[in-house]
């Protein structure tokens, strides 16, 4: 078997893109997008239809500028992910606007509004994961949407106290970012990391073994990847999202891999429950430096990006 079959023997694999017709070849399960991902597609001609058919059913609608152009890009998200949808047979995470990612309400507000517009163009919700960012407010919001059967992956998510939080909310998926943390580390100590020894690796690790030791049901996705070995080390995590390069890596090596994550394993780990109201969040956040400096730089380029998608948007209602 080539690495990427030997994989999904212990993990869900999961396409991170937002080019649906890359993902076919590797049959995963769901797929994931964000911001960044579904602005760099639409700029490929193959898929400028979908963001044209969006202008097209809403420009007549008579909604000022800027409630147009928000309709317009919530409508090119249902779009992409329900012909996401017709790749693969599970799920797709959507993601909500990142300039929400401290407005429980704004964040509660904008999955209902999603959601509604997946289950009127005949999604189930069953099949909808709402992407929201690891911070406090962001968890209360997802902690209400679950109440309601909507389903959350909470992203932009560094730390332990984060992914606690989460599973004490009772969310259904979160996504540590392990190339992210890796990036932060390679540069603050001036050198490379392979294996068990990256940081990334063992942050994803470390939250694994505390959800089942302690007996969570929130899945873990491992998340955003810098190269194969990364992927190699957390085989046996609940999932992990993949970019079409890398999924093509593991798909051309037929070298062996090992499952490394294992939830019976972790059942008997001397393990330490954290605290994890708000005031403890806060202030392990704090102590956290990486933590609190990834998902701030996080939120910055995600929100970023929507700006641009709101402005190519903006310049296509004009034409």
């Amino acid at each position: 078997m080539n690495q990427l079959d030997q994989l999904k023997q212990w993990t869900t694999v999961v396409a991170d893109t937002g080019d649906f017709q890359a993902m076919d070849e590797y049959k995963p399960q769901d797929a994931t997008t964000n911001p960044s991902l579904i602005l760099a597609a639409t700029k490929e001609e193959k898929y400028q239809y979908l963001v044209q058919q969006a202008v097209d059913e809403l420009k007549e609608s008579g909604l000022p500028q800027d409630q147009l152009v928000e309709a317009v890009i919530d409508r090119v998200l249902i779009l992409f992910g329900n012909e996401i949808l017709k790749v693969v047979p599970g799920r797709v995470s959507t993601e909500t606007d990142a300039r929400l990612s401290f407005d429980t309400e704004g964040t509660v507000a904008k999955a209902r509004t999603l959601i509604d517009l997946y289950e009127k163009s005949g999604t189930p919700r069953t099949r909808v994961l709402i992407k929201i960012a690891s911070t406090w407010e962001g968890i209360k919001a997802a902690e209400i949407l679950q109440k309601e059967k909507i389903n959350c992956n909470l992203t932009l998510l560094f730390s332990l106290v984060q992914a606690v939080a989460c599973a004490e909310a009772d969310i259904k998926l979160i996504s540590p970012f392990v190339g992210r943390i890796y990036d932060w580390f390679k540069k603050a100590e001036d050198r490379d990391y392979a294996g068990a020894e990256d940081p990334g690796v063992q942050s994803v690790t470390e939250i694994y073994n505390y959800y089942k030791k302690f007996g969570y049901p929130t899945e873990v996705m491992g998340a955003s990847f810098r190269n194969v070995g990364q992927i190699i080390e957390l085989a046996g995590c609940d999932l992990l999202t993949i970019s079409p390069k890398l999924l093509e890596e593991l798909q051309n090596s037929e070298d062996a891999i090992t499952q490394k994550l294992d939830a019976s394993a972790a059942k008997s780990m001397d393990i330490e429950k954290v605290a994890c109201d708000e005031k403890n969040f806060r202030w392990l956040m704090n102590e956290d430096a990486m933590a609190t400096e990834k998902t701030a730089e996080g939120i910055r380029k995600f929100s970023a990006d929507i700006v641009k998608l709101e402005a190519l948007i903006a310049s296509m209602i004009a034409s």
